[in-house]
């Protein structure tokens, strides 16, 4: 009871600090009229049939989950797909994602929000993806006798399930029909808990980033301007979701080596953030928008620095050493996308939340720098190295080749019926 009241309080002071955070902030006004819009596009919907409800907590979580989202496509098309968000800067870049019949926002988890929800929609099955484990709508699954997955999690000793005090969240785990885990260390965490329908299927993640790799846009301006950097004997870094303490530690090591050219995707900017690092990087470099609109105009151009998004991904291909931006604040970006293209990749210190991270360290293809001299020390080593730096990039797309499969495993077990469910 107290453990109810407890998180009651804790979503109703989330949701009101949401709303006054609304008066001046636009995020979080976004995430208040689209609760609204998708609460009332929930009442009005059909859910005649045989839905499926996937759950992902923003963008990154999408991209786990939606390789199972387009198995579940591909074959099972009778099926209908509801795909909720709970952060708007997932809802905001997907809401009209077509591999899904209908995309919203999750409403709070308050336990009458919840037990509307899953009534009105009465899924068939429903999804988590990675570390969406929200009390009060697992419940109301678990009292419809909705079979419910949490796919691609991870576990870690310091998370609350395994604290003495842990108890009441160790609950919520049991609710789950199954979990799907990413390594061998998460299913012995759970198993220590009592926690024991746990299937090791590995990332879901590793399957997207290749799907992404093979249907990469064509990128034909800059194509022909990395084209020509290499003609000129450069080779080229490409910094990927970078923010500013990123940029200190590799922009010096650019200035300084004639040899490099660079392509930097921002991981946000507005026209100050752009402005500033187009200040730092001198008259050799050029805006992507630039770059598009008048390649001939760009021939003098070392640096790019792209201004839009969706690119990135493709634009790894490009590199010859990558560096993942993130690892300097909460935590590193997506370092997949740019290892299955068989490239080196660098990030900074705060990847032990990742076991992609840790994992590509120990297969020798990635590399973690906590300052500007180990970058430096790192990068010029791969630079002046062919045969290092070829290695180490066979390393990290060998290593994406090892992971894969981990969505048609998970899909198997859930729609085939391939392990118990227990209901």
């Amino acid at each position: 009871m107290l453990e109810s009241l407890a998180y009651r309080l804790g979503i109703g002071a989330y949701s009101l600090g949401v709303r006054a955070a609304a008066l001046h902030n636009r995020k979080a006004s976004a995430l208040i009229a689209g609760h609204k819009e998708s609460i009332a596009r929930l009442r009005h919907c059909d859910f005649s049939g045989d839905w499926v409800w996937i759950h992902a907590a923003s963008l990154g979580e999408f991209e786990q989950g939606r390789p199972v989202i387009e198995r579940i496509r591909r074959f099972l098309p009778e099926m209908k797909i509801l795909l909720t968000f709970f952060s708007p800067s997932g809802y905001e870049v997907r809401k009209n994602y077509d591999g899904a019949d209908m995309v919203c926002y999750l409403p709070f988890d308050t336990p009458e929000m919840a037990e509307w929800f899953v009534k009105k929609v009465s899924p068939r099955q429903a999804i988590f993806v990675k570390y969406e484990i929200w009390r009060n709508y697992l419940r109301a699954l678990s009292k419809q006798s909705v079979p419910t997955y949490l796919i691609s999690a991870a576990f870690r000793p310091g998370q609350a399930f395994f604290r003495p005090y842990g108890k009441t969240y160790r609950r919520w785990l049991h609710l789950f029909s199954r979990i799907f885990v990413q390594d061998e260390k998460s299913r012995r965490l759970l198993a220590s808990i009592g926690v024991t329908d746990v299937d090791v299927a590995g990332d879901t993640r590793f399957d997207r980033v290749t799907d992404i790799m093979r249907q990469r846009r064509d990128l034909p301006e800059l194509e022909e301007l990395t084209r020509r950097l290499h003609s000129e004997g450069k080779k080229i870094l490409v910094a990927g979701s970078s923010w500013e303490p990123d940029e200190d530690v590799y922009i010096p090591w650019l200035l300084s080596r004639p040899d490099m050219a660079a392509v930097i995707a921002p991981h946000e900017f507005d026209g100050d953030r752009l402005e500033s690092l187009r200040s730092r990087l001198g008259k050799d470099c050029v805006l992507y928008s630039e770059l598009t609109k008048n390649p001939e105009a760009c021939t003098h151009a070392r640096f790019v620095i792209v201004d839009c998004f969706g690119l990135l991904s493709s634009i790894y291909r490009f590199a010859d050493i990558a560096h993942i931006g993130g690892g300097f604040g909460v935590g590193i970006h997506n370092i997949n996308e740019a290892a299955v293209y068989g490239i080196p990749v660098t990030f900074g210190p705060n990847y032990h939340r990742f076991i992609e991270a840790e994992e590509m360290i120990a297969a020798g293809g990635a590399c973690s720098v906590a300052s500007r001299e180990e970058f430096e020390r790192h990068a010029s080593r791969l630079m002046d190295n062919d045969s290092d730096r070829k290695g180490c990039g066979e390393a990290a797309g060998a290593y994406i080749k090892s992971k894969l499969g981990a969505s048609d495993k998970v899909f198997e077990a859930i729609f085939r019926q391939k392990t118990p469910v227990k209901r």
